[in-house]
């Protein structure tokens, strides 16, 4: 085996971000399995021909239960919203597909676990798109986390700020109706945020939070195309029925404590996805709209050269970077998916479960319905419980 033959559900923001990885996988990780783009999924039949046409899709097709059954596909790859998920990825695991699936895995913990099972039972491997564990920068404060350069971990605080929906004439786009998205900031956002603890600190063991839906009713949107959408002042109006925003706090197993903000009015934020951390031997510092860069402090350095240094991250020592320009030549957004399938094709030729695997998808869910049931009930709570 040394192709593997995708079926794509799905064809906007994440499709397009997908379809950039599947292209540009052989070109710098030519000993990886070549994904073959058989055929992309979407219902629109005109909008999705047109979209394999740019993306580079060998065929469109309209209907996923038959894109599932072909013969010629080895991976059934989920973009579409969140709603869809469980559906596809459970029917996908009984015809005997691998699964790549974008996240939040599912609208709910019981589906995502259903999800879980169904994969484990059909013996498939299965990945869940957390794509910011795969920057270069942040592999690096894995790496200094697990060698114990930072010593005993004492705090993670991470944020997510956006601010695209803070014009109250937003329309109110699928990402806000909590029957497709699940949530909003608090999954869309969180998750990231949530995954990304738990790669590099390790489990939670409780939380506590609060949430605010700061404009409760939108114009109906009457176009939508990833992240914008069309609307007029004087269309119908609809409920918000996800957060705006959502802030939590947790206490680690390891016991490190954490603080998180996932917002999507923070004016003048476009995408900052950050994190610092703090340990007994020194500190990390992380922002993905730098995301080339980290931030470290030792404890250990002479005191009158003490402070935070800049390390880029581009040389051939650090993850994947051997792959790409010189040192000092930077990556993008989209080399973290690249990275992704990377890791998903390896472990599809290894025989192995790749990470984050769907595993990884239920243990965010878990956290993320404890934040909201802390929220529901204004106390602690256990993720045991969960």
């Amino acid at each position: 085996m040394n192709q593997l033959r995708v079926g794509m559900i799905g064809y906007k923001f994440m499709g397009k971000a997908h379809s950039n990885a599947y292209r540009s996988l052989p070109m710098f990780f030519p000993t990886a399995l070549k994904p073959e783009m058989k055929a992309i999924c979407g219902r629109n039949a005109s909008a999705v021909q047109e979209a394999a046409d740019q993306l580079g899709w060998n065929e469109s097709v309209t209907d996923w239960r038959e894109l599932i059954q072909r013969d010629d596909i080895d991976l059934i790859d989920i973009n579409a919203p969140s709603d869809a998920h469980k559906e596809i990825a459970i029917a996908a695991a009984k015809a005997g597909k691998h699964i790549f699936c974008e996240k939040p895995l599912a609208l709910t913990l019981a589906d995502a676990r259903e999800m879980l099972q169904a994969a484990e039972d059909a013996g498939v491997r299965h990945m869940v798109g957390f794509n910011y564990r795969f920057s270069p920068a942040v592999r690096l404060a894995k790496k200094l986390i697990d060698s114990g350069r930072l010593g005993q971990i004492y705090h993670f605080r991470a944020w997510f700020l956006q601010d695209w929906i803070m014009d109250p004439q937003f329309p109110l786009v699928w990402r806000l109706q909590k029957e497709v998205a699940g949530s909003g900031s608090h999954g869309d956002l969180g998750a990231h945020l949530i995954d990304l603890a738990h790669y590099l600190v390790g489990d939670m063991q409780e939380v506590i939070g609060m949430s605010e839906t700061f404009i409760k009713e939108r114009p109906i949107a009457s176009e939508m195309t990833g992240l914008s959408a069309k609307g007029s002042e004087d269309a119908p109006r609809g409920k918000v029925t996800v957060d705006d925003a959502t802030l939590f706090l947790t206490r680690f197993e390891n016991g490190a404590l954490g603080s998180f903000e996932a917002t999507r009015f923070a004016a003048g934020h476009r995408s900052t996805n950050a994190f610092e951390i703090n340990g007994s031997l020194g500190s990390v510092k992380f922002d993905f709209e730098r995301m080339n860069e980290l931030e470290v402090y030792f404890t250990t350095d002479d005191e009158d050269v003490q402070g935070f240094r800049r390390v880029l991250a581009t040389d051939p020592v650090h993850d994947y970077m051997e792959a790409w320009w010189p040192p000092g030549h930077t990556i993008g957004f989209e080399h973290t998916f690249i990275h992704e399938v990377l890791e998903l094709s390896q472990a599809i030729a290894e025989g192995r479960q790749p990470v984050p695997s769907f595993e990884d998808g239920v243990k965010c869910q878990a956290v993320l319905e404890a934040v909201d049931k802390s929220i529901e009930e204004r106390r602690w709570v256990s993720l045991s419980e969960m």
